[in-house]
């Protein structure tokens, strides 16, 4: 049997997928998680053999879950999404996640993802692999990256330097070459930005 935790925010969806899934004679869903810290308290205590986590969480997004289980547990990780961007593939995969796929496969599909992952395989939907091998890198340096990192929850200047160990004159050119890099205005576009394509 394989015991499965399955966390999604939007309460129907996560419901009617727990259901379609515990018909399934191999699998068992043995907990239901509104939001990711709820299933990264649940995982830890239930020790599931898979995860399948919603990208879009309240808290904890599905690829920080998968990241921080991945430290502690065996736990496969699936991520599934309703906007299947290239750049969050990449992110995804590089936090150890074992599968992906978008939100529109029927719960058949889910159930054979699933299968696939808790015998070791790993799985990324073709379409969203595809749609990765011909996205853009980042234009964005490491240290630039790692600005935009450390401030991408709105923190001050002042707060970025000393987490970075920076001076604050030099966060703001750093900050001043990404908005030129991204042809934005404003720090927060580029954060966005660079969450959407998967760079942070």
């Amino acid at each position: 049997m394989i015991r499965v935790l399955l966390a999604d925010d939007e309460g129907m969806i996560r419901s009617a997928l727990a259901a379609l899934l515990r018909l399934e004679p191999d699998i068992d869903v043995v907990a239901e998680c509104a939001d990711g810290e709820e299933a990264l308290a649940r995982a830890l205590e239930l020790k599931p053999d898979v995860c399948l986590l919603d990208l879009e969480m309240p808290h904890l997004d599905g690829v920080e879950v998968a990241e921080r289980l991945r430290r502690v547990l065996p736990t496969r990780c699936v991520v599934v999404t309703r906007h299947a961007r290239p750049g969050v593939l990449r992110r995804a995969l590089a936090s150890g996640v074992a599968g992906f796929l978008p939100k529109s496969r029927g719960a058949d599909e889910v159930a054979a993802v699933i299968r696939r992952v808790a015998a070791g395989a790993r799985y990324v939907d073709p379409e969203v692999a595809a749609d990765a091998l011909s996205d853009e890198r980042s234009p964005l340096t490491d240290r630039e990256l790692d600005v935009l990192r450390a401030g991408r929850r709105g923190e001050t200047t002042g707060q970025i330097a000393k987490t970075l160990s920076l001076a604050p004159g030099t966060v703001r050119n750093h900050v001043s070459t990404v908005l030129g890099k991204l042809a934005v205005t404003t720090r927060q576009q580029a954060v966005l930005m660079a969450e959407e394509r998967g760079w942070i």
